[in-house]
């Protein structure tokens, strides 16, 4: 029995091969790059690789080029963000999700878990909870069921139940694909095991949900950076 699992079909195409065009067989490039037609740059030198003339000569190429390291000192465009020469991420994946749809997706999840999880917890403790510390054990139930449901469903699906019902999915910013089982911890880890540390945990929590508001380019909330996965439209 073959072992391969299925093709994602949410995976991003792979990329084709990108490089210099080759010269036909037989024939040999010209030199410095420079086309057939081209003409020289005045002082019969010719262009650097590529043949632009909008290209800068490498250091040391008539004189050395002060702008080697891109073509203006810090300039923001000069690379992706993450790191000189990388491709956009998202090209060739879906559009980044609304937020408001996020948002009720996350809603319609937490009343799937919270309603059965608070209401049986409530009937074991007789709903006593200064007597008996009952109100933090239920949130620590809560968050620990609600992080198998999340880790589950993403890893497999790559969407949960309040997720298929907003037509939104989570994936790999690198390839689109599902979560890894790894990245699928990390991200609803931040998501469900923070907030019930006391004092602290639930002023972060508003704070990392809040920061895809504002976070550019890829809308990413704290626990989506966490897992290094971006929420994309399916529509």
């Amino acid at each position: 029995m073959s072992t391969d699992q299925p093709e994602d079909p949410f995976a991003k195409p792979p990329r084709e091969p990108s490089g210099p065009a080759q010269p036909p067989a037989g024939q040999s490039p010209p030199p410095g790059g420079q086309q057939p037609g081209q003409q020289p740059p005045p002082g019969g030198q010719p262009y650097p690789p590529g043949g632009s003339p909008y290209d800068r000569p490498p250091p040391g190429y008539g004189g050395g080029d002060p702008y080697a390291s891109g073509p203006y000192p810090g300039d923001p465009y000069a690379s992706g963000p993450y790191g000189a020469g990388e491709p956009d991420p998202l090209a060739g994946m879906p559009p980044l999700a609304n937020r408001g749809r996020r948002l009720v997706a996350r809603i319609v999840d937490g009343l799937i878990i919270g309603i059965p999880v608070y209401g049986l917890t409530g009937l074991i403790w007789n709903y006593d909870y200064n007597a008996t510390g009952a109100l933090f054990s239920q949130g620590v139930i809560y968050a620990v069921i609600y992080l198998a449901y999340q880790v589950f469903m993403l890893t497999r699906y790559g969407q949960s139940l309040g997720k298929k019902l907003l037509r939104v999915r989570v994936g790999m910013l690198t390839d689109g694909t599902n979560p890894t089982t790894p990245a699928a911890l990390k991200r609803e880890s931040v998501y469900s095991l923070v907030p019930i540390i006391p004092c602290c945990g639930e002023i972060f929590w508003i704070i990392e949900v809040l920061w895809c508001t504002w976070d550019k380019p890829y809308r990413q909330c704290l626990h989506d950076k966490a897992g290094q996965t971006v929420v994309v439209s399916v529509e």
